[in-house]
């Protein structure tokens, strides 16, 4: 009897690590393997130092993420070197790693991605590193074999952003896919603005925090304001830009953001995925985006079903035979994307 085929899931942020975990869970029958995130070349032997711990390679996120993976007793192997993998599951192709190429590779999307910018237009047209647009480029490596995303709304946003439609399976994402569980919460407070930073800064971008609190002041109107800070953010900074402008507002730091939200009266973000909860619950919310542009791009909601759809999707993937793998990849998706698609 063949050895059940192995899967690596390649972790990041603390979201994309629960992410990866909803969906490992409905792997049943396939031994399952977790790493952090990790990279080759030039960037991997950078992030062994300090300078790119405000990425996913460093930092807090490495840290939460090590610290959920041994709190979940998962199995670990560092950078996929330990054990001959036959699928991977990631939530970025921002970096493809070298040893995963050529592998079966499913991209899940992990939330919102940030604005097209000038960095972006760059990485698109001149080749650049995708790394250098951030989740702006998400979806442009055409290095995986199939790509779940979020809604049918973007799934029409990553084809005009160049990915091949016949790669795009819409299967909602975990995380992001039942809001209505938050309605049922302990969190004291109700009918509030409820703030929700990012960490803007810490990714090297320019953020005018005190403009961005002042305009929050206003939209409150007197309301009772809590902030929650963005876990990556340097928070002691945070926190007096908050008392140099909002004295008044409760500030949170660890707290889980999604009671917090079912309670509130209004929602204002920056730079965030949780805006697609405040739009499920029905809020008011505020953001960098265009409103418009959400309620086209919001997350179905299922039920939380969107990691069972995913793990379908994934187990289709790895049935497929490595002929016929290398004669679609070359030949075209299609129409092995319908019946997979039939098949979740």
């Amino acid at each position: 009897m063949p050895m059940p085929k192995k899967i690596l899931f390649i972790c990041g942020s603390l979201n994309q690590t629960t992410i990866m975990h909803q969906i490992a869970r409905r792997m049943f029958g396939y031994p399952c393997y977790f790493t952090p995130f990790y990279a080759d070349g030039i960037i991997g032997l950078l992030s062994k130092t300090k300078l790119l711990d405000f990425t996913i390679l460093g930092g807090r996120h490495r840290k939460a993420t090590q610290a959920y993976l041994a709190k979940e007793k998962l199995p670990v192997d560092f950078g996929g070197r330990l054990q001959d993998y036959d699928t991977v599951v990631t939530c970025t192709d921002l970096i493809i790693q070298r040893n995963i190429r050529g592998k079966r590779l499913l991209l899940i999307q992990e939330g919102i991605t940030e604005p097209e910018n000038w960095l972006y237009s760059l990485v698109r047209y001149m080749k650049l590193p995708r790394f250098l647009a951030n989740t702006a480029a998400t979806g442009l490596s055409d290095l995986y074999d199939f790509f779940c995303v979020a809604s049918p709304g973007y799934r029409d946003f990553f084809i005009r952003k160049g990915v091949k439609p016949e790669k795009i399976i819409v299967t909602g994402i975990p995380n992001f896919d039942n809001a209505k569980q938050y309605l049922n919460n302990d969190f004291p407070y109700k009918d509030y603005v409820l703030v929700a930073t990012s960490s803007i800064r810490e990714t090297k971008k320019f953020d005018d925090r005190t403009q961005f609190l002042r305009e929050a002041n206003k939209i409150a109107a007197g309301r009772q304001i809590l902030i929650k800070l963005h876990p990556n953010e340097d928070h002691k900074r945070a926190q007096q830009e908050i008392l140099e402008t909002i004295p008044q507002a409760m500030v949170f730091t660890d707290s889980d953001i999604n009671p917090m939200i079912a309670n509130c009266a209004v929602l204002i973000t920056q730079y965030s995925s949780v805006v697609y909860t405040g739009i499920a619950l029905g809020k008011e919310v505020h953001s960098y985006y265009d409103r418009s542009a959400l309620h086209a791009l919001m997350p179905i909601q299922n039920g939380g079903r969107s990691a069972q759809r995913i793990a379908e999707v994934c187990k289709q993937l790895v049935r497929i035979p490595q002929s016929e793998l290398i004669h679609f990849r070359q030949k075209g998706y299609l129409r092995r994307r319908r019946q997979i698609s039939d098949a979740h």
